[in-house]
């Protein structure tokens, strides 16, 4: 408050000294005046002529001095050849800025509502427990919970202090359409890679199913054969539960003659993505993508064992039950509890840790 009247001051004497002293211009003798000018004049001549040789900084005008050259641009005839320190298109663009400034002042703000301070802090706390989570995950996650008009991703993420933007989709109708028409009965299926803490590499197959997005099982080794994945599918499909479409790339364990006639005798259709296409397996290469971002990105695995335990609770006490997609309108693979509307104000959350606090689950309080 005391820093806003100092510059209300200084702009205030500002303005009156600029007014005096066309007022004492006015009262003078036209002779005294013409006298007056020449003095000035030669001055300003003195300054400009030390300004073009760069003795001197360039001049910054103040406020009152730019409003009073815009209110006498309006009412004094010639003002263009009094004008040295600025150019007369200078003029005209602070009368436009101060135009703008005026209207912007003037007018009422448009747009959403504001949100409460508990929606906020809400918001903070969601973020503060679960910082890898997008706007879109957040808003997700308020509406699965049964918060009555949770507020937009774009209104979220005004509260976080990053955001990435969502990666665009591929439009390649053919493949594109076989997926959503089959999406029931696909599965996709790839191998990715972890270093443990002591550099030894780990291979972890992945198989997901494409409707509900959920992960059917995952397996980790530090040597992937073709008798070793076989096994893995095996106990992914109990009592026959198989798919009608497997993707997988062009891994040779993928592509080896005993996984296909393994494939072939459950009946499941092998369709091999084509060379150097990874977008046509694009299921199993974000939910990879997805791991590595959401838990191996942030802990470093000391064992197979570790990764095991680590990898079971991400995907059963989180991926599975509780992380919303996108891709399914924001639910979860597994179906969560459908509860009561409420509204921010009267909604009490239950967080449990995951991963050792890494993530939480909410559940409405009773």
């Amino acid at each position: 408050m005391l820093s806003f009247l100092r510059s209300l001051y200084k702009f205030c004497s500002e303005w009156i000294g600029y007014l005096l002293m066309s007022l004492r211009n006015y009262i003078l003798s036209k002779h005294a005046t013409s006298m007056e000018n020449i003095a000035l004049r030669s001055q300003l001549a003195s300054y400009v002529h030390r300004f073009e040789k760069e003795n001197i900084p360039t001049p910054r005008p103040t406020p009152a001095f730019r409003q009073l050259w815009v209110l006498l641009s309006k009412h004094l005839e010639n003002w263009k050849d009094s004008l040295v320190m600025v150019k007369p298109d200078t003029v005209i663009r602070w009368h436009r800025t101060a135009f703008k400034f005026y209207w912007k002042k003037k007018s009422k703000k448009l747009g959403r509502p504001t949100i409460s301070n508990g929606t906020i802090q809400l918001i903070k706390r969601v973020h503060k427990e679960n910082p890898l989570l997008s706007p879109e995950k957040i808003h997700e996650k308020l509406r699965i919970l049964g918060i009555d008009q949770p507020p937009a991703p774009n209104t979220i993420a005004k509260y976080l202090p990053s955001t990435r933007k969502p990666p665009s989709e591929k439009q390649i109708q053919s493949w594109k359409t076989f997926l959503q028409n089959h999406q029931e009965e696909i599965w996709g299926t790839d191998f990715f890679t972890i270093s443990t803490l002591t550099f030894n590499v780990l291979h972890v197959l992945v198989i997901l199913h494409h409707k509900t997005r959920e992960i059917i099982h995952f397996g980790v080794t530090t040597n992937p054969t073709a008798e070793w994945t076989i096994q893995q599918f095996r106990n992914a499909t109990p009592y026959g539960k198989v798919p009608k479409y497997l993707i997988h790339d062009n891994d040779p364990i993928f592509c080896s003659k005993v996984f296909q006639a393994f494939l072939q005798s459950s009946d499941i259709t092998a369709k091999k993505t084509a060379y150097r296409s990874p977008w046509q397996n694009g299921y199993a290469e974000r939910v990879i993508g997805t791991i590595k971002r959401e838990l191996v990105d942030h802990v470093i695995p000391l064992n197979e064992r570790h990764l095991c335990g680590l990898l079971t609770e991400y995907m059963k006490g989180y991926y599975n039950t509780h992380r919303t997609h996108q891709g399914i309108n924001g639910k979860t693979p597994i179906p969560s509890p459908v509860y009561l509307p409420t509204s921010v104000e009267d909604t009490v959350l239950e967080a449990t840790p995951v991963l050792n606090g890494l993530y939480h689950t909410y559940k409405k309080a009773a």
